[in-house]
């Protein structure tokens, strides 16, 4: 039997334990905050270079301007509508192809697939998110713009059609994802009541399921839309980078320029201080305004359809053909139906049929989609399944086009010397042995400084704080600075580490930039893998006698480990593949010694593919080679983390 301890041994015992849990509670608030202050940061320096071209030349003058000619002489132009309207012309462009394909694949995954397809389709969507985007613009510049310039006999593919395909490819992980976790979100009850009806399985998709997912499907569809406005590398690649509006608007095969483009194809030759270098900063204050909104829309509508369907809250206004469901007539809805069936078929058979084949497609589409009410619920169906199919074997078919590509051409160019040696003549020769090792330096040093800041962020996030008004800050802080451009955080680290802090474009100044990308990866996944810890365990241990702090260190994490290390692979994976971020901040294209310093400039494979690829002529066999070494880390990486994940789904049982 074990005695009760006297007063003063309580006291001894207890009064540095609260101490401690103090401290703890502090240091994983101060991690917590990172995600504001960032973001804060963010904003403070874009603003702070930006002002000074508002102040020269007016906000009307640079927001609605025209022209955008920064070295023209006598009077320089900052009119940034040609920038905008190229991004919006490549994101529409790009949503036209992502939508409709990425929703049929999710309602195919979510819906229809049996189990071993599942098991396929899945890990496919994410290696297809794991793609770095320079090598989507090498593909783009290599293998569609040549495609786009033979078919329509253009003088250059390089066009807004070449960056629309491109974005659409790589905003579709985003909208399969977050459709898809929709879509399952739905009730089980309300598609066995459907059925129990004699409704078919098509008529329960179409007008049960969907609807009632309909809230995180237009999150998703914003979601893609963020993700298309802030890429840079790609369409930087692929576009043709002229500041023009397109004459016709329609003008699918005119180059444009995008807002990322733009930062992307100046910053580096701009005079520090000079008002070409305010107006690049007011440009990236436009985008990161762009982007913010954009996700925090989105943000809203998934918080929001969370809190529907959560455990024990009534689900009624859910219901598809509820007042609030429904705020159109059935004479309306399927009027819309037709008319947005007819627009998104005709967009997607625009590329494939050309420009002479276009008013065929419409004509076809408008058959098929006036007709339809008058098929058989059966034959619909058949017909609805049929599509899905086809949507999803083209995601399939397209991740395996790339690969192939890629591989087949790449692989014979492999080598020991080749992956040992420095690099020699400008790239034409020699090996990329410094850039391998400048990239796992840069990913090293970026997790080192992301994961103890964003594992103690999502400790208190989970485990320390009760959903309040900070909480939501601290979580929407994340999410913003999750949709934040990568080029964004490469003019900040420019401007607040190289120029600021004079570190200069160094290693450690792009290590610190990739981890601020990849934080908020961090933060969630941990978040997500400490949530998924029953509770019945918290309070055992609590209820034993253990403070916060041991049952969180000893009970709640370790289970969580697996979740919390697939975290961390995946934004290793992400911060190898990125190349805006360092663009400014971190790396050369060549040099024969590694770096002898933190101080030092670094080789790293992004970069020095997207060198080889745009500026290098006659290194084919280098730029494919290239290419397959920095594909193959990344798929690495991501292949990890999708198999611990799957190891740790068959061995947990709750």
């Amino acid at each position: 039997m074990t005695l009760p301890l006297p007063r003063q041994a309580k006291q001894g015992r207890l009064i540095p334990a609260r101490t401690g849990e103090t401290l703890i509670r502090l240091i994983l608030l101060s991690c917590a905050g990172i995600a504001i202050v960032t973001i804060f940061f963010i904003l403070a320096f874009l603003i702070r270079d930006g002002y000074p071209v508002l102040s020269e030349t007016g906000i009307t003058s640079f927001l609605l301007g025209t022209e955008w000619n920064p070295t023209g002489y006598p009077v320089e132009k900052f009119g940034i509508v040609p920038l905008v309207a190229g991004t919006l012309c490549v994101t529409l462009g790009a949503m036209a192809i992502a939508v409709p394909l990425g929703i049929a694949c999710a309602i195919c995954v979510a819906r229809l697939a049996p189990p071993a397809v599942r098991a396929v389709v899945k890990p496919a969507i994410e290696l297809l998110a794991g793609i770095p985007s320079v090598v989507y613009g090498f593909f783009g510049l290599i293998v569609l713009t040549d495609w786009i310039r033979a078919t329509f006999g253009v003088p250059s593919g390089e066009s807004w059609l070449a960056g629309s395909i491109i974005l659409g490819i790589m905003a579709l992980p985003t909208i399969i994802s977050v459709s898809e976790d929709a879509l399952s979100c739905v009730p089980r009850e309300f598609s066995e009541g459907s059925l129990a009806l004699g409704a078919t399985h098509w008529q329960t998709i179409s007008r049960v399921i969907v609807p009632g997912a309909l809230p995180g499907i237009s999150a998703a569809v914003i979601l893609g839309m963020g993700r298309a406005i802030g890429e840079t590398m790609a369409v930087l690649m692929v576009t043709g980078n002229a500041a023009i509006v397109p004459s016709p608007l329609w003008n699918v095969l005119s180059p444009v320029r995008t807002l990322t483009g733009t930062l992307g194809i100046e910053m580096g030759e701009v005079a520090t201080g000079s008002m070409h270098y305010h107006a690049l900063f007011g440009v990236a204050v436009v985008l990161l305004v762009i982007t913010l909104a954009v996700n925090l829309v989105a943000t809203t509508i998934i918080g929001r359809l969370r809190e529907q369907y959560a455990p024990g809250r009534p689900c009624g206004n859910a219901v598809p053909g509820s007042r609030r469901a429904s705020l159109l007539s059935p004479e309306m809805r399927e009027r819309a139906k037709i008319i947005l069936l007819v627009a998104v078929l005709s967009l997607i058979g625009l590329p494939a049929a050309g420009i002479a084949g276009y008013a065929g497609c419409v004509f076809l589409f408008s058959l098929v989609a006036l007709s339809w009410r008058r098929l058989s619920p059966r034959t619909t169906q058949k017909i609805a399944f049929f599509f899905i199919s086809a949507a999803t074997a083209t995601v399939l078919l397209i991740l395996a086009v790339i690969l192939s590509d890629i591989l087949v051409k790449g692989l014979p160019a492999l080598s020991f010397e080749f992956l040992t040696e420095p690099p020699r003549d400008l790239g034409r020769s020699g090996g990329i042995f410094p850039a391998i090792v400048g990239t796992l330096y840069l990913v090293a040093g970026a997790i080192g400084f992301a994961l103890p800041l964003g594992i103690g962020a999502a400790i208190y996030l989970s485990e320390y704080r009760a959903e309040g008004k900070l909480t939501k800050i601290v979580r929407t802080g994340t999410e913003l600075l999750n949709g934040t451009p990568s080029i964004v955080f490469g003019l900040f680290g420019f401007a607040f580490l190289v120029l600021f802090l004079k570190f200069g474009v160094s290693l450690i100044a792009g290590q610190i930039t990739l981890g601020l990308m990849i934080l908020p990866t961090v933060i969630r996944t941990t978040e997500e893998a400490l949530k998924g810890v029953p509770v019945s365990l918290r309070e055992g241990s609590l209820a034993l006698g253990a403070t916060q702090w041991q049952t969180v260190s000893r009970v709640v994490i370790p289970p969580a480990v697996p979740g919390i290390v697939t975290g961390a692979i995946l934004s290793i994976g992400r911060a190898a593949g990125e190349t805006a971020p360092i663009l400014f901040t971190a790396v050369v294209f060549s040099q024969r010694f590694l770096p002898d310093s933190p101080f030092s400039p670094v080789m790293a494979l992004p970069y020095h593919l997207y060198i080889l690829a745009t500026n290098i002529p006659g290194a084919e066999a280098n730029k494919y080679a290239t290419a397959v070494v920095l594909l193959l880390l990344v798929i690495l990486f991501y292949a990890i983390a999708i198999g611990i994940r799957t190891h740790y789904q068959k061995n947990t049982h709750w």
